[in-house]
């Protein structure tokens, strides 16, 4: 089973608990706080992923972190299950997920355009009117430049890939010319 399948589950069971206490923010931040300690203690990796340490020096562990962190008892109880579940390894992807779930259950979307150069203001909130017609949700947007597409833009609407840039359009042409 992918990481991502596995994260998507974890984050849906989650989301289900923390829509119904009303702790979404709270968790949300709890979740980003514990990925950063995780991911800036090199030990702390190494610890939780190793099959060698015993489970019981890894509850220790984790134990030893909630006392010091004082996390909400949702937030406690998520990270204990999935280190009983050998997937607290797996927190950065289940964290990114549980927002992207939340925010889907919210009816908000994400989307990502990538540009050759900078966008203008009003060109940013041409995107943002005309993604929003498009989906029928309200849109998250998030701007990237790549200079390597010399010109237009490249949307993505969570899987959907609307290309509308300068080097796809002369690749196609040139396919088509290689073609005939």
């Amino acid at each position: 089973m992918s990481v991502e399948t596995i994260a998507r589950r974890y984050a849906s069971a989650l989301a289900d608990v923390v829509l119904k206490s009303g702790e979404t923010e709270t968790v949300k931040s709890e979740l980003k706080a514990w990925v950063e300690l995780i991911r800036s203690n090199g030990s702390l990796q190494t610890a939780f992923a190793n099959p060698a340490i015993a489970h019981a020096n890894k509850e220790k562990v984790l134990e030893s972190l909630l006392a010091k962190t004082k996390p909400s008892k949702t937030t406690a109880n998520f990270l204990r299950v999935l280190l009983r579940n050998s997937r607290l390894t797996e927190l950065a992807e289940i964290s990114d997920k549980f927002t992207v779930v939340l925010d889907e259950r919210s009816g908000v979307v994400g989307a990502e355009i990538t540009s050759a150069r900078p966008l203008s203001e009003k060109e940013k909130s041409e995107f943002q009117l005309n993604l929003t017609r498009l989906t029928g949700k309200k849109v998250n947007l998030h701007f990237n430049i790549d200079e390597n597409i010399i010109g237009g833009v490249v949307t993505r609407v969570g899987s959907t890939v609307y290309d509308g840039s300068v080097r796809t359009q002369l690749e196609n042409l040139k396919q088509e010319l290689i073609g005939n």
